[in-house]
């Protein structure tokens, strides 16, 4: 690094390119930074001789015009835009170091575990967890660029979308030559990780085990069930939080202030009200806002066309923008996190009996494209666990949502499906059916041996020899004898004394007496 240093690269670059180059070679490493990085300008004649022929005139000559309230990207020299545009705005906008990182404060703060890790250039193996667009990628890249001595780490970035054990195995035999050779030590980062089955997991437990690698893994997905415990014990697990509005506003605004290749690739002018109106409808997704801050960009010099000259901007519009996103970014998924928070939230609302918040989390799931019979099931298991007996005709309505719901489908039936959440909300509650078949299948699982028979008295007795053996014998038909009947029991005798059903005796569940009987 000190060669690089000496030729004029700052410190912070020259680490970068060693990391994406392995650190083998200094020529690889010069020859990234040319390829990857803005042209430098040198401050006299000699400062870098050897490297004048590659210098270019210095964009930031331009002097941007606006009003004080918009920001202006001009074009840098068209010799630029052949390598980046090959990657979108939110990858080349990628933090160098964790101070370049916005949002997660809980995770980089200075007395947290990722600042006293670098701080002190002992990495541990993580598993970053969050939501798309958050920063799980940016910030393993970013640890070792903010190391006190980031040329001892050899980074190699897999995906488990597209790589195999195979992959692992010939980044790991890398390692352990490199850490034999007293080289450097390898940063492994798994992104997806959660893709892999559980034997592909099993792969990584003995080399972060004996510290071959240091392991650093992203998912989007419940690490609780979707990584194996294994893995889990031998990582941290950090959890990121969707960005805030004024978070991803800061992340456009430096992609649009940019002067760099890193920044737009268009003459274009953005004002703040453009910026606030993707930073409020990403649902905290970076990768999102900026991706669609980078297509309104293109549309905008597209209408242009070619009156759109050096110095003349582009103006981009709230128009664009709403084009680019198409409609308002949900973070939705059908089987992970948010589908069973979700429809925890709504079953939640209407046990509380806010029928308001039950008829907005069924807006969420519904705009997050839930399949809507889903959803009935679950109003009709909530009708009879949550309401039960104290309102039977809730069971009948949310049978008919289901039925209407399937005639009708979305987005006709979201109607249907709001009046019954709003239904069961309002309606009287009682757990007393829940809580008795819960008490009477634990009853049946833990006795001991095997479970009573059936009272003779209570048997059928189809045929003659059956009647012969006593079934059906003494039984009293209550219709015909209600006072004897009265006093027959109906439970095998080692559980008379049991009673699962703590309900009013002589109640229906009708009328009056369901208001009287709120559980």
């Amino acid at each position: 690094m000190d060669q690089l240093v000496s030729m004029g690269f700052s410190s912070d670059l020259a680490a970068e390119a060693l990391t994406a180059t392995g650190g083998d070679s200094i020529q690889k490493a010069t020859d990234w930074i040319l390829s990857h990085r803005p042209p430098l300008q040198t401050t006299t004649a000699t400062s870098q001789p050897k490297l004048d022929r590659f210098l270019r005139p210095n964009s930031k000559t331009l002097t941007p015009v606006g009003d004080s309230n918009k920001r202006l990207k001009l074009s840098p020299p068209p010799s630029t835009h052949r390598h980046r545009q090959h990657q979108p705005l939110s990858e080349r906008m990628r933090p160098r170091t964790l101070d370049d990182v916005v949002g997660q404060d809980h995770l980089l703060s200075p007395s947290s575990l990722l600042r006293s890790a670098v701080d002190s250039n002992r990495l541990p193996s993580i598993i970053f967890w969050g939501p798309p667009g958050t920063g799980k990628t940016s910030i393993a890249k970013s640890l070792i660029n903010s190391c006190k001595d980031p040329s001892q780490y050899r980074f190699v970035s897999l995906s488990a979308v597209t790589s195999g054990v195979k992959d692992v195995r010939d980044a790991v035999e890398t390692a352990k030559k490199l850490n034999l050779e007293g080289k450097k030590r390898t940063v492994l980062f798994m992104d997806e990780v959660h893709r892999f089955n559980k034997s592909q997991q099993d792969s990584f437990l003995p080399v972060i085990e004996d510290g071959s690698i240091l392991f650093i893994g992203a998912t989007t997905e419940n690490p609780s069930f979707h990584l194996i415990t294994p893995l889990l014990s031998r990582c941290r697990v950090l959890t990121l939080n969707p960005l805030k509005p004024n978070h991803v506003e800061t992340l456009l605004k430096r992609a649009v202030d940019d002067d760099s290749v890193r920044g737009l690739s268009s003459n274009v002018e953005v004002d703040d009200s453009f910026v606030e109106f993707l930073a409020n409808n990403c649902d905290g997704d970076a990768r999102v806002a900026l991706n669609a801050l980078e297509i309104s960009a293109t549309m905008a010099t597209a209408r242009g066309g070619d009156g759109v000259g050096v110095g003349v901007a582009a103006v981009v519009s709230l128009d664009d923008a709403k084009e680019a996103l198409q409609s308002k970014h949900l973070a939705y998924d059908k089987a992970g996190d948010q589908h069973y928070n979700l429809i925890s939230a709504l079953h939640k609302s209407m046990r509380g009996g806010d029928a308001n918040a039950a008829i907005y989390w069924l807006a969420r799931m519904l705009e997050g494209g839930e399949e809507p019979l889903y959803i009935a099931r679950r109003l009709i298991r909530f009708a009879s666990e949550d309401v039960g007996l104290a309102d039977p005709s809730a069971l009948t309505q949310a049978v008919a949502c289901y039925q209407a719901s399937h005639f009708l489908g979305m987005p006709e039936c979201n109607v249907i499906l709001a009046q019954c959440a709003a239904y069961l909300a309002l309606a009287p509650k009682s757990i007393a059916v829940y809580r008795a078949i819960g008490a009477a299948r634990k009853v049946v699982k833990d006795s001991v041996g095997q479970n009573e028979g059936v009272p003779v008295h209570l048997r059928n007795a189809p045929t003659k020899l059956m009647k012969e053996l006593g079934y059906g014998k003494e039984y009293i038909y209550p219709p015909d004898d209600p006072t004897s009947a009265a006093a027959q029991t109906y439970l095998p005798s080692s559980l008379l004394h049991y009673k699962f059903l703590d309900w009013p005796e002589g109640t229906s569940g009708d009328g009056q007496e369901q208001e009287e009987h709120r559980l």
